[in-house]
């Protein structure tokens, strides 16, 4: 602090005593050793920026200057102190100049601070004669850096002053880029003789040197063998900081001026000149040395010994054909006049930087480091052009010539042709950009002549050709940064990307969709009669056509693969999206231009992705479809759907009349009760049913084994499944009515097999029913039913269920006890196992029909009538509902009334009415198949059902017994023969 407190009382005594505001009369020359420099008798005050840290050692002739690392070195060096570069430490560089303090101070020693300079004094009207504005001239004309000005006051704050002349500096060669006045750059010197060079230089306090662009951009090399592969002109820089990482040398230098090399120097002999200069100190050194030795000998000696080794280094040897220093002269520029010339090309430089920096940000930020704080660029010539070449990315011979130009005007025209070039070569990359990502901005005739040359090959209808001609119209009145100009352009790419008139030719041969049919699913009858009828009509009619189908049945069957192969028995184009869970009109209906990011629906968007009219469209999940606050979807199908409507389907974006009468529409679902009826009406519904253990068996060996065995990276002789096994995985781990499951469970062996392949356990592998628990673990299901032998009150019925047919056990028994009943008290029936409503009624039914058949058949047994009876349906977790059940129920009862089972294997189904008659339920193929699975080998199915049975395959009939009934008395002679009368 107290360094800080002289400094700034020199500061205001130079300001408050006129004698020490002086001008300089001429160019000043500072040499680096011997006396301080003075402006007439006035020491010239070494100062800097304060914001740098502070050293307070003093300075001599023979003192090398301390190199400061990024961490402020506060430790005093004394005369002839050694000064060593870190590794990887950055030291910053100042020109000081030996001598007597330079301000009267308590204190004996001087203070001298460190730190950058970047640009000189000057702002304003008034501009730099020369590059590094030492030598500021008039507002009228510029000279040469000698003439007198106005030049900055020699106060505390002014930065240091870099010499006017230095004739003899090290040579850096760099390429491509040469370092312009006043800018700054980062050099890195490999070549060893340079390096030992530099850093003797940066000791002795002169960090400076020349720096030259070569001629030969692929000469990588720090030095030049020849003055000849170098250009003459090249920047006095200064070195500011300086990092040696051992075998190079990295540097931040800033340029200060143009300079010419006049020849060639031999470094030895410049080297024995400094060194012969270094040992002949001023006297007044020798005083302080004379009284240093009277007190400290001892340590004055070693010092000496410190500062001898390190003023006279040795350089190595160094080849005849390197150029390390060369005597150089200063370049001045020709005087020139501010005239409106000068003003017009220095604003149209600024203009175009302006409008580069608006094409690239990138840009911005050089500008930024470039232009001094405080100083108006265009207040410069000399500096603007200077930055405007930096700032291109020009040939190296560009710039050079830019760096050798001394008339101003010419030397701006020719920066503003690099600005002009480097302008075009931004807007060609930013409109590359933009079209590489289908962005790019173009002018409005461009646009139409795009949307026009969409048209040509389409066939749109004349009212549709009339919107777009007006929206046409209205786009080219807009201006192009308009909210509205987007949103047309965005309307009218949609208008003119729809397939107008466009179809994809259709399959007509029956041979070849048979044979795509047959090729990708086993089964699956009715739905490829019906494909097969579809082209079979096509092909009478001459063209193609729409049709809505409906696939339903259980997961897993097929539903929405068997559209896929549709799509490409048919050769059309496929697309699918679902609507399970959607809640938003718009999907299906498009939203309103107004919006803001408006798009249209499901089936515009398309029509523009197939790029036909006539694409296969399957909507998955219909029965699964929501209703929320934007609308209820369901009925926004109803238009979509309708053959009557969709031949003029009007989307809320594009609101034009789209013609849909040609798009097969095939919508999946588990369940079709769900689906609203309107819909349904709509829809030509198709079951799917679910497939037994043979045609699993039969899918699985065809499909599922192969397509799974390649997917798992192994081969037939690798790794095989037997029949048999297959046969034991699905019954006893793969019941269900799909595929799936099963598909899951065969790749789940293919990936053990693969593994023990892998780790070496095996060679080939063969799944057999002995090894299959192996694989995919213990068995799910061990028993086929619940009941091998049903007792009294028990009795098996068929259910359908979302996931196929399955069996089901009714279940009755007492409440409480016969003994001491009243005979004249009314019985009662609780009911359980998670029934719903329709099964409680059910059940009440049958107890009523039970008990008038009972009196009928035995009129003696009251036992339904005081008896308290419960009935249960296992499994309780699972939820169970409809009338199917009625003739199930009125057998159990009817057996536990009179106390005898029924015949064994046997399972019924059908609803029963007051009156005993049995009335047809669905699901007869899903119910067949279960009783068959279950090892049932008599079922009981309502007379109306006969037709249904009559259409299941051999297969599935085969073996068992089938008894139509239209009354429960045909059943209680079924299941009751040794009860008969």
């Amino acid at each position: 602090m107290a360094a800080y407190r002289n400094m700034f009382s020199a500061s205001r005594h130079l300001h408050r005593n006129p004698a020490f505001s002086l001008k300089p009369q001429g160019p000043m020359a500072f040499r680096t050793g011997g006396r301080e420099p003075r402006l007439h008798g006035i020491p010239v005050l070494k100062s800097f920026q304060p914001s740098r840290p502070l050293s307070g050692a003093g300075t001599s002739p023979d003192t090398c200057v301390p190199l400061l690392s990024n961490f402020a070195s506060k430790a005093a060096m004394s005369p002839g102190c050694r000064s060593r570069f870190g590794c990887n430490r950055w030291a910053r560089v100042g020109s000081v100049f030996g001598g007597q303090p330079a301000l009267p101070s308590a204190r004996p020693r001087p203070f001298v601070m460190q730190a950058r300079m970047f640009v000189s004094s000057g702002s304003g009207a008034d501009f730099s004669g020369e590059d590094d504005a030492e030598s500021p001239a008039g507002e009228g004309s510029v000279g040469d850096g000698g003439i007198p000005g106005n030049g900055p006051q020699m106060t505390a704050l002014t930065p240091m002053m870099v010499p006017e002349v230095f004739p003899n500096v090290p040579l850096i060669a760099v390429s491509r880029n040469p370092v312009f006045p006043r800018f700054i750059k980062i050099i890195e010197v490999k070549n060893k003789g340079l390096m030992e060079l530099l850093r003797r230089k940066v000791r002795l306090a002169q960090p400076y040197a020349g720096v030259f662009l070569k001629k030969d951009d692929n000469n990588e090399s720090d030095v030049a063998d020849s003055l000849d592969d170098i250009y003459s002109t090249g920047t006095f820089v200064q070195i500011h900081e300086m990092q040696d990482l051992g075998d190079k040398l990295r540097m931040i230098v800033m340029g200060h001026r143009r300079i010419r090399i006049t020849k060639q120097m031999d470094v030895q002999s410049e080297q024995e000149e400094e060194s012969e200069t270094q040992r002949r100190p001023s006297s007044r050194y020798k005083s302080k040395q004379i009284r240093k030795e009277q007190t400290e000998s001892h340590k004055e000696e070693l010092e000496g010994k410190i500062s001898e080794a390190d003023l006279t280094p040795k350089l190595q040897s160094l080849p005849d054909s390197n150029i390390l220093m060369v005597e150089v002269e200063n370049i001045h520029h020709e005087q020139f006049d501010v005239n409106e010339e000068v003003k017009a090309l220095t604003a149209e430089i600024v203009k175009t930087i302006r409008d580069i920096i608006a094409l690239n940000p990138l840009y911005k930020e050089s500008v930024l480091q470039m232009v001094q704080a405080g100083q108006r660029v265009v207040d410069n010539p000399i500096y603007l052009s200077d930055m405007g070449a930096a700032l291109t990315g020009a040939e190296s011979h560009e710039l050079q010539d830019i760096l050798e130009e001394m008339h101003i005007p010419k030397r701006l025209y020719k920066a503003l042709s690099l600005l002009k070039k480097e302008y075009e070569l931004s807007k060609l990359q930013q409109r590359l950009g933009r079209e590489e990502l289908g962005l790019e901005k173009e002018d409005k005739e461009a646009i139409e002549e795009k949307f026009r040359e969409r048209l040509k090959e389409r066939t749109v209808p004349q009212p549709i050709m009339e919107v777009i001609n007006e929206e046409l119209n209205k786009l080219g009145l807009l201006d192009n940064h308009s909210s509205e100009f987007n949103v047309t352009r965005n309307y009218l790419d949609w208008l003119t990307s729809m397939p107008w008139g466009t179809n994809s030719e259709e399959n007509l041969s029956l041979d070849r969709a048979k044979e795509v049919l047959e090729e990708d699913h086993y089964g699956m009858d009715d739905v490829k009669k019906r494909i097969l009828e579809f082209i079979a009509v096509s092909q009478l009619r001459g063209s193609t056509q729409g049709k809505i189908l409906c696939f339903y049945g259980p997961p897993g069957v097929g539903k929405t693969s068997i559209a896929r192969s549709i799509a490409r028995a048919l050769n059309r184009e496929y697309f699918r999206f679902s609507v399970g869970g959607m809640t938003d009109v718009a999907e299906i209906k498009g939203h309103r231009r107004t919006y803001v990011g408006a798009m249209p629906g499901k089936i515009i968007q398309c029509l523009k992705k197939t790029k036909t009219e006539n694409p296969l469209v399957l909507i998955d999940e219909v029965d699964k479809i929501g209703r929320g606050y934007q609308g209820d979807p369901s009925s926004a199908l109803l238009e979509l759907l309708d053959p009557e409507q969709n031949v003029n389907f009007l989307d809320h974006y594009l609101d034009v009349p789209v013609d849909l009468s040609k798009v097969l529409f095939i919508c999946t679902a588990n369940v079709t009760d769900t689906i609203p009826e309107p819909l349904r009406d709509r829809m030509e519904m198709i079951n799917i049913s679910g497939y037994v253990a043979q045609e699993k068996i039969a899918i699985a060996e065809r499909y599922l084994v192969p397509q799974l065995r390649t997917l798992c990276g192994l081969t037939e002789q690798k790794a095989s499944i037997s029949s048999d096994a297959l046969a034991l995985l699905i019954k006893q781990y793969c019941r269900e009515s799909g595929v799936r499951n099963l598909q899951k469970q065969v790749e789940k062996v293919f990936r053990k097999v693969a593994f023990s392949i892998v780790s070496g356990e095996q060679t080939a592998v063969t799944v057999t029913p002995n090894n299959l628990q192996d694989y995919v673990g213990k068995p799910i299901f061990t028993v086929d039913r619940m009941y091998q032998d049903t007792p009294p009150g028990v009795v098996m019925g068929l259910a359908w269920t979302a996931m196929g047919g399955s069996t089901l056990f009714i279940e009755t028994s007492l409440r409480r006890p016969l003994v001491g009943a009243d005979s004249k008290g009314e019985g009662s029936l609780e009911v359980t196992g998670q029934l719903g409503d329709v099964m409680k009624e059910s059940a009440k039914i049958a107890s009523t029909f039970a008990r008038i058949f009972l009196m009928t058949k035995q009129p003696e047994n009251h036992f339904l009538v005081n008896s308290h009876l419960h009935l249960h349906v296992p499994e309780g977790a699972t939820p169970k509902d409809g009338p199917s059940a009625g003739c199930t129920i009125v057998t159990a009862l009817l057996s536990l009334a009179i106390n005898h089972p029924v015949r064994q294997n046997v399972a019924m189904t059908g609803e029963v009415s007051l009156t005993g008659k049995v009335l047809p339920v669905g699901g007869i193929k899903e119910k067949t198949i279960a009783a068959r699975r279950a090892g049932v080998t008599c079922i009981i199915l309502p007379v109306e059902n006969k037709k249904d049975f009559s259409d299941l395959p051999d297969y599935i009939t085969e073996g068992l017994e089938v008894h139509f009934v239209d009354h429960y008395s045909q059943i209680y002679q079924i299941v009751f023969p040794q009860n008969q009368s």
